[in-house]
């Protein structure tokens, strides 16, 4: 994999050309990253409070209806802790990666370090003639028995890009700590991974690379047979962009060609009226229909759509019409009640299930970060009152609870490498 590295930086340095990027209008050219909570009112303290209450509770309350954050002994590399989602009783790179995202925003290096030094001992797949050679299994249980040898591409996203951010406020370290080694490496195999066929503990599989090189876009998995098709929850050209400019030369064209497309993706995917997306799509934004329920609705992956796009132009302001889709979107749960909408609804806005999640009350207050009318207002007062996710569906909702609240008050920042 080493060997990969240093052939693309070799092409690079022969003459690849530069990727064409502007910086834009927003949080990365003005470093001004705005704070919700406080333009509705709240003091700093108050925020502040709010914040660390949540880590606490998530990272380290109660084992059994609180936390989601298990240290779990050493090994020669160091501490060792996960993230479960309690519900499902197992350990997702999502999780891991959000874990991760979430610590080296506030500044919690211990916790950051034993979640990657237990996703590499027991999620990383490191045998070359493995089909997910290069990339993590995107679930194991808690013991580190893994529950199947397939990556998500969310999670080597997040993982790139939190390591990325931790070599730039920290610095790096050696071995699985040198963070910007291991994000160029990883960030490497999502593009250029071979094809490799071969068994698994569950099956013979043939994986590939976790991007589509003719729309530039994210695959749902690298899975030849069963993966050419994206989720639009996996589009974060936030973080492309960043990748254009911090990631591996030879490729920091395509990325920056990929946050482009993501743009125009978001625009596609979403309903006219609703601005509700699918959970998965076609690369041309319709709805993939899988044998997975969810698969052409609002479902639990689409959450975060609305995220992905606000804090895109948050961080970037390139593309206006992001801010036409959050007041769709919020216009919509608005219509259906800003108490009371439900969790999943077709693309037309019928609802099919009545939950309130608080995932979906977090994620819809960092659509105010690009939402123009009135109604941004209420969203965010929405997840100021909410109360930190518990219980047995803590996890996924409490991860994006936190996030949000950190992205919502300006402190889900760009952590920009030191020149």
């Amino acid at each position: 994999m080493n060997r990969m590295l240093n052939v693309l930086f070799l092409l690079a340095a022969l003459g690849a050309a530069p990727a064409q990027t502007t910086n834009g209008n927003g949080a990365f050219a003005t470093g001004h990253y705005r704070n919700l909570f406080a333009e509705a009112g709240h003091s700093k303290k108050q925020i502040q409070t709010k914040i660390d209450a949540a880590y606490q509770q998530l990272f380290h309350g109660d084992s059994q209806t609180q936390s989601v954050y298990f240290a779990t002994g050493k090994n020669a590399n160091g501490p060792l802790a996960y993230i479960t989602d309690w519900n499902n009783h197992d350990v997702r790179t999502e999780g891991m990666s959000y874990g991760m995202m979430i610590s080296v925003q506030l500044n919690h290096k211990a916790e950051f370090d034993a979640l990657w030094n237990w996703a590499k001992t027991y999620m990383y797949i490191s045998d070359p003639k493995h089909p997910s050679y290069g990339y993590f299994s995107w679930s194991s249980k808690t013991d580190g028995t893994p529950n199947e040898e397939t990556p998500a591409p969310d999670g080597e996203e997040y993982f790139v890009m939190s390591l990325y951010f931790a070599s730039a406020r920290w610095g790096n370290g050696s071995g699985i700590y040198n963070y910007k080694q291991q994000a160029d490496q990883l960030l490497t195999n999502m593009r250029h991974r071979e094809i490799i066929s071969g068994p698994t503990k569950f099956g013979s599989r043939t994986v590939g690379p976790e991007t589509e090189e003719t729309h530039k876009m994210v695959r749902f998995v690298p899975g030849v047979e069963r993966g050419n098709f994206t989720d639009p929850s996996y589009h974060l050209p936030a973080f492309y962009e960043l990748w254009a400019r911090w990631g591996p030369p030879a490729d920091r064209q395509f990325w920056a060609e990929a946050a482009e497309a993501s743009r125009k993706f978001f625009a596609q995917t979403t309903n006219l009226e609703t601005g509700l997306a699918p959970d998965y799509a076609n690369f041309d934004g319709t709805p993939m229909q899988t044998r997975f329920p969810q698969s052409a609705i609002f479902g639990y992956d689409a959450f975060r759509v609305a995220s992905n796009w606000s804090v895109d132009w948050s961080w970037w302001q390139k593309a206006p019409e992001e801010q036409t889709l959050s007041d769709r979107i919020q216009n919509f749960f608005l219509s259906q009640g800003i108490d009371t909408y439900g969790d999943q609804y077709t693309l037309d806005g019928k609802e099919l299930e009545k939950t309130h999640a608080p995932g979906l009350v977090a994620t819809n207050a960092v659509a105010s970060l690009a939402a123009t009318g009135p109604q941004a207002k209420q969203f965010v007062d929405a997840l100021w009152n909410a109360p930190i996710p518990s219980g047995q569906f803590r996890y996924y909702d409490g991860m994006l609870y936190l996030m949000s609240l950190m992205h919502v008050s300006g402190n889900f920042r760009i952590w920009t490498p030191k020149q």
